[in-house]
């Protein structure tokens, strides 16, 4: 007997759900959907050509108590400047600068000696940076540099000795615009200052002297975007 009331019990249930529907569909497992990353990010590389302009002034007393100042160095270099960088997006990026200064000569007249000294000089420099920019328009930016640069000043000469070379490191800063001709490639105009500082010495006649020294470049160049 109790094997026909489970017998009855489960045709009426499968007869209900007949009547509810018909056979029980399956259970599908949901799709995952995974979105794809683009990244906004790209290297770059730059060429440039520009002029570098290096001063150094010499201020002190003498031992008379007159201000004396003196002009040690006011040249102007041309320099070839390589550029590599990564932009994140189009609001920052960082970048890696350096500048081949090309060499200049100086002639020191001896009018005691009724000669004349020739000097060679060169400028070389590196620096990082931050660099923030702003799209304008498409196709034209604005940006700034902000970061740290190092520069070797060298005089030379076969023939006597000279103060072979100062080194200048310290806090850089820039500003520039850039125009983009295509996605890859664009061209860039900017004013970079790669030092400018002043030190205190004391001088032989028991007093204190400042060096002010002061180096920037101004780049026009080209950039391609990979």
């Amino acid at each position: 007997m109790k094997k026909f009331n489970l017998s009855l019990v489960a045709v009426l249930a499968m007869s209900t759900f007949a009547v509810a529907g018909g056979d029980i569909a399956p259970v599908e497992e949901p799709v995952v959907v995974v979105p794809e990353v683009v990244s906004e990010g790209n290297f770059y590389l730059g060429l440039a050509y520009g002029w570098m302009s290096a001063e150094s002034t010499d201020s002190y007393r003498n031992l008379a108590g007159a201000q004396i100042d003196e002009t040690l160095l006011d040249e102007d270099f041309s320099e070839i400047m390589l550029q590599v960088g990564y932009n994140f997006n189009e609001y920052i990026a960082v970048e890696g600068r350096y500048w081949f200064g090309l060499e200049t000569g100086i002639d020191l007249i001896d009018d005691t000696a009724n000669s004349v000294l020739s000097l060679d000089q060169s400028v070389d420099s590196w620096g990082i940076y931050v660099k923030p920019q702003y799209p304008v328009t498409e196709a034209f930016n604005i940006y700034a540099l902000l970061g740290y640069a190092s520069s070797e000043y060298e005089v030379s000469n076969s023939s006597v000795a000279v103060n072979p070379e100062t080194d200048l490191d310290g806090f850089s800063w820039g500003i520039g615009a850039a125009y983009n001709f295509s996605e890859s490639v664009s061209v860039f105009v900017d004013y970079v200052s790669l030092y400018d500082d002043n030190n205190d010495y004391n001088t032989i006649y028991d007093t204190t002297g400042t060096l002010d020294d002061t180096l920037s470049t101004v780049n026009f160049g080209v950039t391609y975007n990979f």
